[in-house]
């Protein structure tokens, strides 16, 4: 998956440019996704407690339980389980940003939050490649005294 593709593109860059500094941090998702995210981690466990216990929330505001409830309660732990894991997908997806960002001597040379995409190992080596030949070339002229 997308992890694995990270890994991949940071073996290849430190072998190729050994004295590459590699910086990986998590990007914060936008406030409203965090507090999505934040509800349904108690809601899950609500709903899970509510499905154990076996008591019918909608009785409580004078609904008739649908038809989903009834199979929850008959089976409670496939329905435990569903809610656990459609929970954390929801979860994980209102967590992820996806963020791929590549910077050299702090100038940003990649952002995958921009781009939509994330570079090609070809993309990646070229675009490395010109920063090197740019910085080192910066480095080989002189200084003029103003």
């Amino acid at each position: 998956g997308y992890r694995r593709g990270v890994e991949e593109y940071m073996r290849v860059i430190s072998q190729r440019y050994p004295d590459i500094r590699i910086e990986g941090e998590n990007y914060l998702p936008q406030p409203i996704y965090r507090h999505i995210a934040s509800f349904l981690s108690v809601f899950k466990l609500v709903l899970i407690g509510l499905i154990i216990v076996g008591k019918d929330p909608f009785a409580f505001f004078g609904m008739q339980a649908p038809s989903i409830w009834q199979w929850g309660q008959e089976n409670k732990v496939y329905a435990c389980m569903m809610v656990f894991f459609l929970s954390n997908m929801i979860e994980n997806q209102c967590m992820s940003t996806g963020a791929f960002e590549i910077t050299l001597n702090d100038v940003p040379v990649w952002s995958k939050l921009e781009s939509g995409h994330l570079p090609s190992m070809q993309q990646l080596v070229q675009i490395l490649d010109n920063e090197m030949k740019l910085n080192v070339h910066m480095e080989s002229m002189p200084h003029h005294r103003s």
